[in-house]
């Protein structure tokens, strides 16, 4: 009992192994995946049977290659045994090689591969490039699927099996959530055999090029190195000991500040409009993520492979309509949904947190619906949020009325107040009740008082530019002269 899988090559009769041609040429009979492979008339065989019938009535690719795994078992478990011969390599780009190995063990059959050259080796011949240099190998028809292409855009990719216009469409645009539209590509049609030919084409001209299954795509690196493993490499070089002195001594409380600098400089950025700006500054902001996940990388506490699978499990877990079975056809499903989600986080681990106090004897506080609302959050963004947490289990008012009185109400208090501490303790609570109106009326109240901070600026540097022009200061304005300038500046609409 006993599959003998044999690699073809890439098409040429004359890159055949001596092996395989042996083996082809003393089997009764040898079954091939598939006869649209090039040279196989060549071929020393005596009985020929192949699969491609096969390809017309299957539904799918999965279905087909499970059958064919089937089928090529039931041969293989013969006391004969079976010659199964599939194109370039058996264990490149072979699914039903891997599901036969996967399966021949448990069912006791012995299964030997006879090595082909693949499509790899004359497609690198082709193109003069050393696989060493990092080459990446993807099936094109995965990446087809993706959203984001799997590859480091420093090094160099190839992606096999662009057999249609449609495989190459969606592959572009995958390929075109990394590189730029203009990024020069090249398509190998047939190589390994006397109809090579290789065509350099943009990415966006990808598509529109004749292909089959015989062709392959070469993506050659970008001219900018912009991996995130370059980045981690420059960060972890400069916390290294040949490194920079000033990023060695960082610690993550001494980077605090510096994270919270460059978060209020990319909420600049957006305000701004300016797209090279927050690039610019996201670039910033990702530089402390690494250094902070760098520095646990030296105290072994976590690595940036753990940050990644985390958030990535936590977004699969809480977009179950789109990788589960859950229905959400609005935003307000999928706020719902996420919100549910939350709570039954919450609930476990602060189960977990029950358990291990029970097992501690610590007394802490019980579990609350405001837990998670983080301490250093702006005062204004941390009200925002506990007012929304608050309202979530019903600590609501039934109509915005409510909401207004209660404004109302705050601010008389706050005139009524004999204090300087009673005065404080009542603004408080104007700006709180603010803070839920603003809820109410679906308003972001920082990014209000953000844009009304950059208003108040202009309005008031226009104010000083009139002055200026009529040769005097804002210090030597009357309150109503200063009036005037700033109703001014609000008519020229600023």
């Amino acid at each position: 009992m006993t599959i003998t899988i044999v690699g073809l090559g890439p098409g040429d009769p004359e890159l055949l192994t001596r092996r395989a041609w042996r083996i082809l040429s003393e089997a009764e009979a040898v079954y091939l995946r598939t006869a649209r492979h090039l040279g196989v008339e060549a071929l020393p065989i005596k009985q020929l049977h192949s699969f491609d019938a096969w390809y017309d009535e299957a539904e799918d690719f999965a279905s087909l290659y499970l059958r064919i795994t089937e089928e090529v078992l039931r041969l293989g478990e013969r006391p004969e045994g079976v010659v199964y011969a599939v194109p370039g390599h058996p264990l490149v780009g072979e699914h039903t090689v891997t599901l036969i190995l996967q399966t021949a063990k448990q069912r006791g059959v012995t299964v030997t591969i006879v090595d082909g050259l693949s499509f790899i080796e004359p497609m690198i011949g082709a193109l003069g490039i050393d696989v060493l240099d990092g080459l990446q190998i993807h099936d094109a028809e995965t990446i087809a699927h993706m959203h984001h292409p799997p590859l480091n855009p420093d090094v160099p990719s190839l992606l096999a099996q662009v057999y249609s216009r449609a495989v190459a469409s969606d592959v572009k645009l995958t390929l075109a959530n990394q590189y730029a539209e203009d990024h020069e590509v090249v398509l190998i049609q047939a190589a390994g055999t006397p109809q090579a030919h290789l065509e350099r084409v943009p990415l966006y001209a990808l598509d529109r090029q004749p292909v089959d299954h015989l062709t392959s795509l070469y993506v050659p690196p970008m001219q900018r190195r912009g991996s995130f493993e370059y980045f981690q490499e420059i960060v972890a070089h400069l916390r290294a000991p040949e490194g920079c002195p000033w990023d060695r001594k960082q610690t993550h409380e001494s980077l605090r500040e510096y994270l919270l600098e460059e978060t209020y400089e990319v909420l600049e950025a957006l305000d701004s409009g300016d797209s090279d700006l927050l690039m610019k500054e996201l670039g910033d902001l990702l530089l402390q993520i690494v250094l902070h996940s760098q520095i646990a990388v030296e105290a072994a506490e976590f690595n940036m492979a753990d940050v990644i699978a985390y958030v990535c499990e936590k977004m699969i877990r809480r977009h179950p309509h789109v990788w589960g079975d859950v229905q959400a056809d609005d935003p307000e499903q999928v706020h719902a949904n996420w919100d549910q989600i939350k709570r039954q986080e919450r609930a476990e681990w602060e189960q977990r947190k029950l358990q291990a106090r029970a097992e501690d004897s610590e007394s802490e506080a019980l579990p609350s619906a405001l837990d998670g609302v983080p301490k250093v959050l702006p005062a204004l963004a941390a009200a925002a949020k506990l007012h929304n947490r608050a309202a979530r289990i019903g600590f609501e008012w039934e109509s915005v009325e409510g909401v207004i009185a209660k404004v109302r109400e705050e601010l008389e208090e706050l005139i009524s107040a004999e204090d300087g501490d009673h005065r404080t303790e009542e603004f408080g609570d104007v700006l709180s009740s603010l803070i839920n109106l603003a809820r109410w009326y679906e308003i972001d109240p920082e990014t209000a008082l953000r844009e009304n901070n950059a208003k108040f600026e202009r309005r008031f540097r226009h104010m000083e530019a009139a002055a200026q022009r009529a040769g005097k200061t804002l210090q030597n304005l009357s309150l109503s002269e200063m009036d005037a300038l700033w109703n001014a500046a609000k008519r020229d609409g600023l």
